[in-house]
């Protein structure tokens, strides 16, 4: 695991920015379960309330410990955070307390180099946009990219291993969308470019 020495000490935190419908709060809660199963025994998932409209930027929090957790507060100083709408650079708030070995996971068409983020983080991109677009993860005319972003999280993060994500994802799951689901995660693995 990418983060492993974090843990002895503290949680690994992870940061997540969507707009509602997204489906954040979902991928915050289906990398706390694959934690868990890898055998991490602290793990929390927490949503951020706000304008809760469809489009409207929202934010979850994961904590991921050895040991049990009591802390559910937002996170302020991330390890990893993740962008489900790259659109939500622009706000100061999505790069704020990320440290200079961080992670910052977008879901963008642009290489990390092109997206001129200012920090001293790791980064890494994906266009899960267009995977989801093409394997029809569309909802009310909203690209649902939660799934896909996991597969860039744990390429760039080591987190959890793949297979452990997709036993997650076939419980979470109906048997009508587990596959496209599955396809999703793998399709944004295999494309997610890294910049250390």
């Amino acid at each position: 695991m990418a983060h492993k020495s974090s843990l002895n000490n503290r949680p690994l935190e992870i940061r997540w920015h969507g707009r509602g419908g997204q489906g954040a709060i979902t991928a915050a809660k289906i990398i706390a379960a694959a934690a868990y199963a890898k055998g991490y025994r602290g793990v929390t998932a927490a949503p951020s309330f706000g304008a809760e409209r469809r489009g409207a930027p929202v934010s979850a929090s994961t904590r991921i410990a050895s040991e049990p957790i009591m802390v559910v507060s937002q996170v302020e100083n991330p390890d990893i955070v993740v962008v489900l709408d790259h659109t939500l650079l622009s706000y100061p708030d999505v790069t704020q307390g990320l440290g200079k070995n961080g992670w910052m996971i977008v879901n963008s068409p642009l290489s990390p180099k092109e997206l001129g983020i200012k920090c001293e983080c790791n980064i890494a991109t994906a266009d899960a946009t267009k995977v989801c677009e093409k394997l029809g993860l569309v909802v009310a005319g909203l690209v649902i990219v939660n799934t896909a972003i996991l597969g860039a999280l744990v390429r760039a993060t080591k987190i959890v291993d793949l297979p452990t994500l997709e036993a997650i994802i076939r419980e979470r799951f109906s048997t009508n969308t587990v596959d496209i689901n599955l396809a999703a995660v793998n399709k944004t693995y295999e494309i997610t470019r890294l910049a250390k």
